[in-house]
């Protein structure tokens, strides 16, 4: 099912995304602090060479690498630099400038906070999360759901664990737009009416009428659950496009390097690449430009 067909068929906006509180009402929101300036300092297409480099355009990142942050209710693991974890050598992957792995205790989340000129996009592993913001949106965010947040000029929202009972795991990924100021919005759709098994099946592009959910950058998100012993090509869309390989789950060899669960690993300067599976594995693949701007 396409993002028109769903919309079409669940109302979403309307139906499926009802009024937020009072307190999340704000139309125009501007911010004295943007997002976009903040993670842009010291951020550019600059690889920083590290032990963890094995060529001259691939990066691999292991899982145990990642900066770690527990506060109790929430665990985080940051791919990327943020918050009280910084590394210049982990900064960005093009426009790819956070990948955070994180789980939420029951009935806690995130309280109401602002964001603007970035793509957010979150992706459920487990259980359910539920979204308020200032557009007039609230939402639940379940597993096997992706939703897309564009901050535009500005909005605030509070992301909760839904779940009394459970953690909610989720991936939230940020990106730098292509375009700032643009009118704040937001969308959601199952990302298993889309699935296929033992090839990717795309989840985010840069286009409305497209498969999946859309951003204002020229990137495309693709997953896939592959079998032992199967393996998986993929073709850039764009030459001014990096690949950033994301494993959520079992094992996979690419361009001669095994990947383990949450390990990350990104490659540029090429057309295409392949992905064999040694085990059962879920995959996140994530093509984005590697300049920005």
């Amino acid at each position: 099912m396409n993002r028109k067909d769903f919309i079409k068929k669940t109302g979403l906006g309307a139906a499926a995304v009802v009024g937020a509180t009072a307190g999340l009402r704000a139309k125009n929101v501007r911010l004295k602090h943007s997002d976009y300036d903040k993670m842009m300092k010291q951020v550019g297409f600059n690889h920083i060479p590290n032990n963890e480099m094995k060529t001259t355009n691939t990066v691999l990142h292991r899982a145990s690498t990642r900066g770690h942050a527990n506060h109790g209710w929430l665990d985080s693991h940051h791919s990327f630099s943020f918050a009280n974890y910084y590394n210049p050598e982990r900064m960005n992957f093009g426009v790819l400038r956070v990948l955070n792995d994180d789980k939420v205790s029951p009935g806690m989340g995130f309280g109401t906070h602002p964001h603007d000129n970035m793509e957010i996009i979150s992706i459920p592993l487990k259980g359910d999360l539920e979204h308020k913001d200032s557009m007039g949106n609230t939402a639940v965010i379940k597993e096997g759901d992706i939703q897309v947040m564009s901050a535009g000029t500005g909005v605030y929202h509070s992301e909760y664990n839904k779940n009394k009972d459970q953690n909610v795991e989720f991936l939230q990924i940020w990106v730098f737009p292509n375009k700032r100021d643009v009118q704040p919005r937001y969308d959601q759709m199952p990302i298993n009416s889309v699935k296929t098994k033992n090839e990717f099946y795309q989840v985010l592009s840069p286009n409305k009428t497209d498969q999946g959910v859309w951003v204002h950058q020229n990137a495309w998100f693709s997953m896939s659950e592959v079998d032992p012993g199967k393996t998986l090509s993929y073709t850039v869309h764009s030459e001014q496009n990096g690949i950033y390989v994301f494993l959520l789950e079992g094992q996979v060899e690419i361009e001669k390097n095994i990947l383990n669960p949450r390990d990350g690993f990104g490659v540029w300067n090429k057309a295409s690449i392949e992905i064999k599976s040694a085990k059962a594995s879920r995959i996140l693949l994530m093509e984005v430009p590697m300049n920005i701007g």
